[in-house]
């Protein structure tokens, strides 16, 4: 080859590396109409509670003890650590198609030939061969399948983070509606003891002549009708223990310890959410979604770079002979280089290229689409949580008023300038209350437990800490 021969080969190499395909591809666009904070969350800086670790969130030990055997036996999660292992040695697979392929062949045959019934012709041949081959990157192929098996990785990686992340909050909420349904039927069972001491009364106030049946019987309809929560409560209960012990991956029979909810023990009127820029980095679920745009883009580059020829050395040395005395004596060498491609494939490796820019356009929509999510679900949560925190102050509120209310009521009633079913309507209302009020503060952790995943929360890994 002469010089300007080569010359021109490396002009040819460094214009087709340069046109790689994916400089026409359009950016995903997220930045536009981002907000610079949220609202009705004024932040002063990029802090947020979602940098804190899941066991520094969450301050019940039991819940803590719960999340941990859950991120280590859950199945859904060990699938995805599985996953992201698969992607990992596919991924450590692609760095070494830069490096030669070596084979060695042992071979020993004998062939025997009689044509025509002239003459017997025996052919023995015995040798060891061992070959090296090697493609170059010569259109950037490697490299792009490379990018592509290095983005569908790290994508595996953000997604198990993902999946952690949805564990935590699913345990954590699934933990408080279990808590909320103790605390209940705690006061269902603390408000049958004070309906059948009302019944006892009307009975023997009755008996005594001292009121009429009706309300006697409307004392028993009280008893029934709080009596009758405990089946579906249980029920409840039940179905909620299972679900958390279904997200442990264990089976259903194992002890589950659990805390409680205090009404009183109100949480803070606001939480660190940091700024919307930060969110992009934060959730994993984003980042997962950028690294299967990079691995969208990647396929671009490498449908492009299939189209054009592959250039393949390959080298073969050993030993052959027709038998096994000599072969040693008898070395041998070949090499070889092809540069093979399709001549005409009418339009099939275009169409594939055609094909993987429609394939990026999908991946690029999908991305800002999980952005879009992102911030909605983002604000949603704030706005959430303001008014489940306002609804609880409100709930306690009525609560120490009903109690209040029961007791004027006993006391009037004792007086005799009140009526037995004002009394029950008093207990009533403070049943309702206290039920409300429990309610009320379930949801304000579920709204927290909401805000901490929506920000990006639940995913480190205690261990790093």
């Amino acid at each position: 080859m002469t010089k300007i021969t080569r010359y021109m080969a490396l002009a040819l190499v460094a214009v087709f590396c340069g046109c790689s395909g994916v400089k026409g591809l359009k950016p995903a666009e997220v930045a536009e109409g981002m907000p610079a904070e949220w609202a009705g969350m004024r932040a002063t800086d990029s802090l947020t509670m979602a940098d804190m670790g899941w066991w520094e969130m969450y301050t019940d030990t039991t819940l803590v003890s719960i999340i941990r055997q859950t991120l280590d036996n859950n199945r859904d999660m060990l699938k995805a650590a599985a996953r992201v292992e698969e992607l990992r040695q596919l991924y450590g697979v692609t760095k070494l198609n830069y490096t030669p392929e070596i084979t060695a062949d042992a071979y020993a045959n004998r062939e025997t030939n009689d044509y025509n019934g002239n003459n017997y012709v025996n052919d023995p041949e015995t040798g060891v061969k061992v070959s090296l081959a090697w493609e170059m990157n010569l259109w950037g192929a490697l490299t792009w399948s490379q990018r592509s098996a290095k983005a569908n990785y790290m994508a595996s990686v953000e997604d198990c983070r993902a999946m952690r992340m949805t564990l935590v909050a699913e345990v954590a909420s699934a933990y408080f509606r279990l808590v909320a349904l103790d605390n209940e039927l705690a006061i269902v069972r603390r408000t049958l003891v004070t309906r059948k001491e009302g019944v006892d009364q009307a009975r023997l106030r009755f008996e005594g002549g001292l009121t009429s049946e009706t309300v006697y019987q409307q004392a028993q309809v009280e008893y029934a009708t709080t009596a009758a929560l405990v089946p579906n409560l249980e029920m409840q209960i039940a179905a909620a223990r299972n679900a958390i012990t279904l997200l442990m991956g264990e089976y259903p029979d194992i002890r589950l310890d659990r805390g409680h909810l205090s009404p009183e023990s109100l949480v803070p009127p606001t939480l660190p959410v940091g700024l919307p820029s930060e969110l992009l980095q934060r959730r994993p679920d984003i980042r997962a979604a950028e690294q299967r745009l990079q691995g969208a883009m990647a396929n671009v580059g490498l449908t492009y770079a299939d189209r054009f020829p592959r250039l393949r050395l390959a080298l073969s040395a050993g030993v052959e002979n027709d038998g096994f005395g000599k072969m040693f004596e008898s070395p041998f060498t070949y090499m070889a280089g092809s540069l093979a491609g399709s001549v005409f494939d009418f339009g099939r490796k275009k169409r594939r290229y055609k094909a993987s820019i429609a394939a990026y356009d999908q991946a690029r929509f999908a991305y800002e689409q999980t952005v879009l999510t992102a911030f909605s679900e983002v604000s949603t949560a704030i706005t959430a949580f303001r008014k489940v925190q306002e609804t609880a102050h409100l709930k306690l509120s009525l609560r120490d008023a009903a109690r209040k209310y029961v007791d004027l009521a006993h006391l009037q009633y004792r007086a005799g300038s009140l009526n037995y079913l004002d009394v029950l309507d008093a207990q009533r209302r403070y049943f309702d209350a206290q039920i409300g009020l429990s309610n009320a503060v379930r949801d304000e952790y579920l709204a927290i437990v909401s805000l901490y995943k929506t920000l990006g929360g639940g995913w480190q890994v205690e261990d790093a800490r």
